[in-house]
């Protein structure tokens, strides 16, 4: 299974947006879109289209006019990769199967291997809903420690 870009810059640029405002400490100041893009190599019209969505399921506000852009509308604490991934409309299933219960086989039959790709999906799931913007931005998610001799 693979996360699509739309995915992956989501996060990318939440976590940007994070990390800024974080650095920034300036109370309510807004961080621009165009800023973001620029820091994270990534389309500005892509990002607004992505903003959008993030801003409709509640994960950012927007402020407008000088000094305007997006601020995280919960602490980086409060917001999941889940959230966002699932924001922005990236299904996180691996299976090849319908959403309406037909299975992916021609006579609409589940395949062999599906409830293997379906527990996937969901572990995948659980994971990102356990890692919040902070771990993200902190770096609380490096290679694990070898064990200790």
């Amino acid at each position: 299974m693979r996360l699509s870009t739309k995915g992956r810059y989501a996060v990318m640029a939440m976590a940007d947006l994070a990390r800024r405002q974080g650095a920034l400490g300036e109370g309510d100041r807004a961080v621009a879109l165009s800023e973001i893009a620029a820091r994270q190599q990534i389309s500005l019209s892509y990002l607004e289209q992505l903003f959008a969505r993030l801003r409709r399921r509640g994960l950012v506000r927007s402020l407008r006019g000088p000094g305007g852009g997006y601020r995280l509308a919960r602490t980086p604490e409060d917001t999941n990769i889940a959230d966002i991934v699932l924001a922005v409309d990236e299904p996180l299933r691996a299976t090849r199967c319908s959403d309406k219960g037909k299975g992916c086989m021609l006579k609409g039959e589940r395949c062999l291997t599906h409830d293997l790709w379906e527990e996937m999906g969901r572990q995948l799931e659980t994971y990102l809903a356990s890692v919040s913007l902070a771990d993200v931005v902190t770096g609380r998610l490096g290679a694990a420690q070898p064990a200790a001799a």
